[in-house]
């Protein structure tokens, strides 16, 4: 397929996602499912011009002058499939397999550059609404931060020490030019393609069967490395999901102690299985998902409780951009009920002397800090660990600042620490 192809295939995907609202990953699928004859570097292509238009979709919109299909596919080409200006027009020929040639409108549009005193909210791409919350966390850095979270993320993998070390897997990687992850001791990373280009499907590899290595983002990492879990302890890991950090808890505590997982998402949670085999977990016990009796029957025992509560995902913008454009305040008003009740179930299986992590991928105020107070004055019980304590005993090295400033919990982000947006609070309760 020739660039002009790949520009108005990304038109028709950005049409589904924009005017039916379905998800971009089950768009771009059933497009290629539709469409045979378009390879894998087409698809690629096509799939990377569909994600850089959702994740610049506000200036996109604002250089463009509209905020249709066409628009975005045409404003965002130059960058994702790494064209001249000059060659996206020419490439828009009205052929059968192109887009209709631009208007003069849409030529000059094309060379447009955002001013300075532009909102930060235009000049981040993110939501209008949530421009309050931005400047709230990064104060006159709120535009940079939403931009770095528009931007293409790398693939970062969690080496399972419990089968290899990093070296291992660096060199079973090095012609995809992983490289170590700056922060976390055991993570890889294989940076971000450009233009058309496409991430290597790591999980194809023979090293991802044999159980080295999982994709985790370096911010997920560091934080079940903050909690502190260990060997013979008690460990709860309370929003399991897939599994993630429940396979770096058993790594941390070398396969002894018991770990406890669960979910209330039976779909969420039915993948771990798969994963504590291929990883040689064995100190891991599943709870049936939604169970909370069984959950609630654990009772206070645990040494560590960590809490990955769900949330808006502002965070994760990076890897699914067109949750960006469908989050809407009520859904942060639920979210945060969720995480209030989360807290407080935390709070009840955590045993004297032990921690309760709380965790999210959201850059957020109000799902972070502010949830964080809002605990402390109900669970008197409880106190907050400063973060670079926490850093010293299970990250190590040299800890950076946080984002938002803070040295009481730490705040995560791609423009401060290349990593997802991620949110970090260890409380401890009093013996």
């Amino acid at each position: 397929m020739r660039p002009g192809a790949h520009i108005k295939a990304a038109a028709e995907v950005l049409e589904d996602v924009l005017v039916r609202h379905r998800p971009a990953a089950q768009a771009l699928a059933d497009w290629g499912k539709a469409h045979r004859f378009a390879g894998s570097g087409d698809r690629a292509a096509i799939g990377n011009l569909v994600y850089d238009a959702l994740r610049r979709k506000r200036s996109l919109a604002a250089q463009m002058g509209a905020d249709t299909p066409r628009a975005l596919a045409l404003g965002a080409a130059p960058r994702a499939l790494g064209m001249s200006i000059d060659a996206v027009i020419a490439s828009a020929d009205g052929s059968p397999y192109a887009l209709e040639p631009p208007s003069e409108v849409e030529r000059l549009a094309l060379s447009y550059e955002m001013p300075q005193d532009a909102p930060p909210s235009m000049r981040g791409d993110f939501p209008d609404w949530l421009e309050p919350s931005f400047i709230r966390a990064f104060g006159g850095a709120a535009a940079e931060e939403g931009a770095a979270l528009a931007r293409r993320a790398p693939v970062d993998l969690r080496v399972n020490t419990l089968k290899a070390d990093r070296e291992k897997v660096l060199k079973a990687l090095a012609r995809f030019a992983a490289g170590p992850t700056p922060l976390s001791p055991i993570g890889v990373r294989l940076p971000a393609p450009d233009g058309p280009g496409r991430h290597p499907n790591v999980e194809a590899e023979t090293g991802h069967g044999r159980g080295w290595y999982e994709v985790q983002d370096e911010g997920s990492q560091v934080a079940a490395l903050m909690a502190g879990a260990g060997p013979r302890q008690q460990v709860l890991d309370i929003c399991a999901g897939a599994g993630g950090k429940t396979l770096a808890f058993a790594a941390l505590m070398r396969n002894t102690g018991q770990l406890y997982a669960y979910d209330d998402d039976a779909v969420r949670l039915r993948p771990i299985f798969e994963r504590l085999k291929r990883a040689g977990v064995r100190n891991a016990q599943v709870l049936a998902a939604g169970d909370g009796a069984a959950l609630t029957a654990l009772g206070p025992r645990f040494d560590l409780v960590f809490v990955d509560a769900p949330c808006t995902g502002s965070g994760a913008w990076r890897r699914r951009p067109d949750a960006k454009w469908r989050v809407r305040p009520a859904n942060l008003v639920q979210r945060q009920e969720q995480q209030r009740a989360l807290l407080d179930r935390g709070a009840s299986l955590t045993k004297p002397g032990g921690r309760l992590v709380y965790a999210t991928c959201s850059v957020l105020p109000e799902e972070n800090g502010d949830q964080v107070a809002a605990f402390l004055e109900r669970h008197a019980e409880f106190t907050l660990l400063p973060w670079r304590e926490a850093w010293a005993a299970g990250v190590g090295g040299d800890a950076p600042s946080s984002a938002d400033g803070s040295d009481a919990t730490l705040l995560l982000t791609p423009a401060h620490h290349g990593t997802d947006g991620f949110f970090i609070a260890v409380l401890r309760r009093r013996e």
